[in-house]
């Protein structure tokens, strides 16, 4: 059976990593066959981060490229009906979701020094109080250098938070009044979007980026319908 490591959910949420959350989404939107294990160390997973998967004997990091092995070895579930025009849309719209809109929402637990204290006390609170007071400002500080790197750290908290608000009136506009992003069937870019706007409207952390989100109805709706089909 194939095994997700990821990280254990947090939050409320089936996870507060999008990425694992979009693994788990996708693994349960298409019925494929799984277990998942939450003790992994993530220093030591592949790639040293989380989520990855197991099965029969390969080991495969990097959500996006679990998602295509997925797709070559138990066949496209989700996407098969979509046109190549469609294809390239949701590739688009993920594209936006992942490499853009992501790094508004780590901006706001990771920077933002209110959801800071609430952050850290979420994702290390099992570590030894020794290492509990270094590990934080270590892994923050990676954080930190990884944001500027993208881009997105090198602008003020208002510029961020107003490229977020603008990813998310664009993802309200697409969806409009489709029931899933692609129409009336859910796809993968389905998994992306929900596992992202879960975390940006859950109510542990406060920021204009989730204000912005709870502002577009259509999104807090396909929410939860997301999380009535997959997570009841």
């Amino acid at each position: 059976m194939l095994t997700l490591y990821q990280f254990e959910p947090a939050w409320g949420l089936p996870n507060a990593s999008p990425f694992c959350m979009k693994l788990e989404t996708y693994l349960r939107m298409t019925g494929i066959e799984y277990k998942s294990d939450t003790s992994a160390d993530v220093r030591k997973a592949p790639k040293g981060k989380l989520p990855y998967i197991e099965d029969n004997g390969q080991i495969i990091a990097d959500s996006n490229l679990i998602l295509e092995y997925l797709k070559t070895t138990y066949g496209d579930r989700v996407d098969e009906h979509l046109s190549a025009a469609e294809v390239a849309i949701a590739l688009a719209m993920r594209r936006l979701i992942e490499e853009n809109l992501y790094w508004a929402l780590v901006y706001s637990r990771w920077i933002d020094e209110e959801n800071w204290l609430k952050t850290k006390a979420v994702y290390f609170s099992g570590l030894p109080p020794i290492i509990k007071l270094l590990v934080p400002k270590i892994a923050r500080k990676s954080v930190i250098q990884n944001l500027k790197g993208h881009g997105m750290g090198r602008h003020t908290a208002a510029e961020v938070y107003q490229i977020g608000a603008t990813d998310l009136q664009a993802l309200s506009d697409f969806l409009a009044e489709k029931p899933f992003f692609m129409g009336d069937q859910p796809t993968t870019l389905d998994a992306s979007a929900y596992s992202l706007l879960a975390n940006i409207l859950n109510e542990t952390l406060t920021s204009p980026l989730r204000d912005k989100a709870e502002k577009l109805e259509n999104l807090a709706a396909y929410c939860q319908r997301m999380q009535a089909r997959y997570y009841a």
